[in-house]
């Protein structure tokens, strides 16, 4: 009877110790991207309280939500009011979605971080747009002394010290009047189409700091890309410092192309900015619809992009959802399991409506909440 009671004290005490040890803490981006377009979420604050229960349930535990496209923001500016006489997105006139969607994120304790999609492309298909009919000499120029059209995008020159304070002022607007947790720019942001740099501006910038020589006609020129890029590194440099000294604790974060096409085509050299500290959060755009070329990027950038020190900054952006393509189950829990066996413990999905097709697989996979990794708010 006396063993029995010994073992009886010493079962309930393991008991007890187990009980009070505290779970092991979990540390992960798992976030999502909410657009405007192919999507209603923003259109009403009941659909923004739906989203945010079912992103909840999901256990996300990050927002990034589009506020400036198509030439108009999605929260009432005053900049943009001034400059085209539109204060918001006219769908959402009388109302306030970023303000609404952080206030209900906030109280699922899920980050909210904004943004910028369109970036320096001031319009789609409608030559320019109101920005650049009120702005002449803000036009991105090519070597054919035309407007920069790319896919259909036709865009500002981002070179441009009144444009680049231009942008700046839009996501300054944000940080300083929202309770944001971050901003984001992506492949329009900071970003330029290798075909631009021919306008007036930018010449004569290359031509004091190269003995009054030309930039080359062959725009994919090696060292006239190159040249271009750092003018956007220093452009992302501005970005981060001016944002820290407003408000320290917000974080910074780019979604990309891959690199180094990102580059050739647009300029960005994103690996320098990740490892010259001016981003916290790089989120490329992985979007492959076979695992091979998934996992060969994931290899190139892990192996060859980012130094060792930064790796805990890269959650690549995975693909939900375009038009009518939904990848399987299948593909998403192998992508998913690349991604831990290189060590990334998140990923960030394009976008919300994708997610909607498999609520029970992502209870599935995220069983747990975890919480946005705390070096990033440091």
């Amino acid at each position: 009877m006396k063993n029995l009671s010994v073992l009886l004290i010493a079962l309930i005490s393991s008991l007890v110790i187990s009980c009070e040890m505290p779970k092991e803490k979990i540390e992960a981006i798992r976030g999502v991207w909410l657009t405007n377009v192919d999507s209603e979420v923003l259109n009403s604050k009941e659909n923004i309280i739906e989203a945010v229960n079912l992103l909840d349930e999901c256990n996300f535990n990050t927002i990034f939500v589009v506020v400036w496209n198509k030439t108009m923001t999605q929260y009432p500016s005053k900049i943009m009011k001034e400059f085209t006489g539109v204060e918001i997105d006219t769908l959402f006139t009388g109302r306030d979605p970023l303000k609404e969607l952080i206030e209900e994120a906030h109280k699922k304790n899920i980050n909210v971080i904004a943004w910028f999609e369109f970036g320096f492309s001031a319009s789609h298909q409608q030559n320019g747009g109101p920005l650049l009919e009120k702005k002449p000499n803000w036009k991105a120029i090519d070597a054919d002394g035309n407007l920069v059209t790319k896919n259909g995008f036709e865009w500002m020159n981002g070179f441009n010290p009144e444009v680049q304070d231009f942008m700046l002022s839009l996501i300054m607007e944000v940080v300083n009047n929202y309770d944001i947790d971050g901003i984001q720019g992506d492949d329009r942001l900071p970003a330029m189409p290798s075909e631009s740099g021919y306008d007036e501006y930018t010449l004569n910038l290359y031509k004091i700091e190269h003995n009054g020589n030309e930039p080359p006609q062959n725009y994919k020129d090696y060292e006239w890309i190159k040249w271009r890029s750092n003018l956007l590194n220093q452009y992302m440099k501005k970005i981060y410092t001016t944002v820290k000294e407003a408000k320290p604790n917000c974080i910074i974060s780019m979604a990309p192309s891959i690199y180094p096409w990102s580059e050739e085509e647009y300029l960005q050299d994103w690996p320098t900015w990740v490892n010259l500290g001016y981003v916290e959060l790089v989120c490329p755009q992985l979007y492959r619809e076979e695992l091979d070329d998934y996992v060969e990027l994931l290899d190139n950038i892990t192996s060859n992009q980012l130094t060792k020190q930064n790796l805990d900054k890269f959650y690549p952006g995975v693909l939900l959802k375009v038009g009518d393509y939904y990848p399987s189950e299948e593909y998403l829990e192998q992508m998913i399991g690349k991604n831990r066996e290189y060590g990334i413990n998140g990923e960030v999905f394009f976008f919300y409506e994708g997610l909607k097709k498999y609520p029970e697989f992502f209870k599935n996979l995220y069983k747990e909440k975890a919480e946005f990794p705390n070096f990033l708010k440091n």
